[in-house]
């Protein structure tokens, strides 16, 4: 595009930078509306709201009948806590179940990204649930909006140097690059600041123009939301290669000497415009581990200064990556930390631990890793999962750690409780791993309806039904003990990690009940990525009912059975056969 005198013409900035401009740090716009009495924040103050760790959202179940009453929707927020590799004490899982119970809808959510969720805040009540949380030393700044997100790290406790190493860097990095305005203090907390993570340290390098409240992030902070993660090469368990920044372990002698660095992952998409896609991160280079503060901040200085502020859809750092080439950003990155980078090392990613069952700590404890469906904990019918927990934490007031899978690990166990415990999941109905098939075990689905404000259909309400007919199918071709990720999004922005799945199933279309409510439609089916999350998937079909997914793979569980290589996994075999196969394996087995 051109201006009228033949030269450029600078792409118009997006509503959101300026109302990030005109927020003054995060607080202008939204403090303003903070204490008035109305049910919502308005459109401007929630945009504003996210880097405080929270969404506006409504019940889209009531959505219909609440119109056809000429009421307003069923407001709520959903306040997102930050909790950097998943930790927390057993004091803070007491408070968080609380105020679930208090003041949201009774149930506790955890995500993908290590963290808890509460749905079903009413806006008054969120002052308090922040203060209650930051008095606890937890905190919602910068879980949500166009920041660094919820840091990631192994939550395998083990006791040894490697992990007490990669949960300090993740700690540091996340402290590094948080933002450092006072206007969450301000708003929430009168003033006071909490150090709920480690105070932020100056930056690395001072360059001419650096905003002096937001010296990396800038007045006007990132283009769009920044999601790191750290991981060890054999336990991917982290989803490394998702993430836009990803710090993987070089281990010698028994100690994290450095790190290889991949960026440019991310793997939300819309798909209605070709220039969105999924994508896996790229490697950059290798460093010392004295050196991930300095080259982290130099990703995030490239992003902040040429990603995409006019077009959301295409404002992360995967973008500029696909748009300059890898050669391009890796000088750029060089050029802002002032060195070349050194080559990576051969270390490929070799496996996935998912942490769950008893293991042994390394120290004389143990610790549990719990199955929870969805990372939902609440109480339904025999499963007591909210009750029980609450019950364990007070009772044994150990900590506990949350997974990457949306799982649950006990910690500093002594083995002389093993028994009561074992006793205590059975009392509440909390399933052991033992008892959870593989398929489900491996299983993930985001909120989606009826909280979720982009979601077209159901996930985490539609994803059990699913995995019943997948158990059946896989246990008719003797698959049962088949290692496979299944993930479903109620929508393409990936938020359950689909894409690189061994099948991911994204949300298409709703299927409308008679009372105006939305329940499961229809989905993509996407197959051949794989658990070592080092592969993307590729699309299988299209608008496939949620009732005939397990029916259309099975007849490639057969095939797979039949003629699968040794070691090859489900993925690797859809990988190796292709889509266009597939689709002949199906409808040859329909014509029979």
């Amino acid at each position: 595009m051109t201006e009228a005198n033949g030269g450029p013409q600078t792409p118009k900035l997006s509503k959101n930078e300026g109302l990030k401009a005109a927020s003054g740090y995060l607080k202008q716009i939204l403090a303003e509306e903070v204490h008035n009495d109305l049910p919502a924040f308005s459109e401007d103050a929630s945009q504003i709201l996210k880097f405080h760790g929270s969404y506006m959202q409504d019940d889209r179940d009531l959505r219909t009948r609440l119109k056809k009453e000429k009421k307003d929707k069923a407001h709520s927020v959903m306040v997102r806590v930050r909790m950097v590799g998943g930790r927390m004490t057993a004091e803070q899982y007491l408070v968080c179940d609380e105020l679930a119970r208090v003041v949201g809808n009774g149930t506790l959510r955890i995500t993908t990204r290590q963290e808890f969720q509460f749905h079903g805040i009413l806006k008054q009540d969120i002052a308090v649930v922040i203060r209650h949380l930051n008095e606890n030393l937890l905190c919602t700044l910068a879980a949500c909006g166009d920041v660094e997100r919820n840091v990631l790290a192994c939550p395998a406790p083990i006791r040894d140097a490697l992990h007490d190493q990669i949960n300090h860097d993740a700690q540091l990095w996340a402290s590094h690059v948080a933002p450092r305005s006072s206007s969450y203090w301000d708003i929430w907390l009168d003033g006071e600041k909490i150090e709920s993570l480690p105070p932020a340290g100056a930056p690395l390098v001072k360059q001419p123009g650096d905003d002096p409240v937001e010296p990396i992030l800038g007045k006007t902070y990132l283009p769009r939301k920044f999601k790191t993660a750290f991981a060890f090469p054999d336990d991917n368990c982290t989803d490394v290669l998702a993430n836009d920044l990803g710090y993987i372990a070089v281990v010698e002698g028994g100690s994290i000497v450095g790190y290889n660095v991949v960026v440019g992952g991310g793997l939300g998409t819309t798909p209605s415009a070709d220039k969105t896609f999924p994508a896996l991160a790229y490697p950059l280079g290798y460093v010392g581990r004295d050196e991930i503060l300095a080259v982290g901040e130099a990703v995030v200085r490239v992003f902040r200064d040429f990603g995409n502020r006019s077009d959301r859809k295409r404002a992360r750092l995967k973008y500029v990556i696909y748009d300059w080439g890898m050669p391009a950003f890796r000088a750029k990155v060089e050029e802002y930390l002032g060195r070349r980078l050194a080559d990576q090392k051969d270390l490929p990613i070799t496996d996935v631990d998912d942490h769950m069952g008893w293991n042994d700590q390394g120290d004389g404890k143990l610790f549990l890793g719990i199955p929870v469906q969805n990372g939902r904990i609440k109480d339904e019918g025999s499963l007591r999962l909210a009750s029980g927990l609450r019950a364990f934490f007070e009772k044994y007031k150990t900590p506990g750690r949350l997974t990457c899978q949306q799982k649950l690990l006990l910690t500093d166990l002594d083995p002389a409780w093993k028994g009561e415990i074992n006793a205590w999941l059975a009392e509440y109905g909390i399933a052991s791993v033992e008892e959870v098939s593989t398929v489900r075990r491996w299983s993930m689905a985001c909120p989606a309806l009826p909280t979720c404000g982009l979601a077209v259909t159901d996930a985490e309400r539609a994803l059990p039904s699913v995995i019943d007919m997948l158990e059946a199918e896989l246990a008719r071709h003797g698959l049962e003990e088949e290692r496979l990720t299944v993930r479903m999004t109620g929508c393409p922005n990936g938020c359950a990690r689909p894409y690189n799945a061994d099948v991911g199933l994204v949300g298409r279309s709703a299927k409308m009940g008679p009372d105006g409510i939305p329940g499961p439609g229809t989905y993509t089916v996407f197959l051949g990525g794989r658990t070592l999350g080092d592969r993307l998937n590729v699309e299988f079909k299209d608008y496939v009912p949620h009732d005939r997914i397990a029916a259309e793979l099975s007849p490639i569980f057969a095939r797979f059975k039949a003629e699968r290589r040794r070691g090859e996994t489900f993925g690797d075999y859809c990988h190796r056969v292709g889509v266009e196969e597939l689709a002949q394996i199906v409808e040859t087995a329909a014509a029979d």
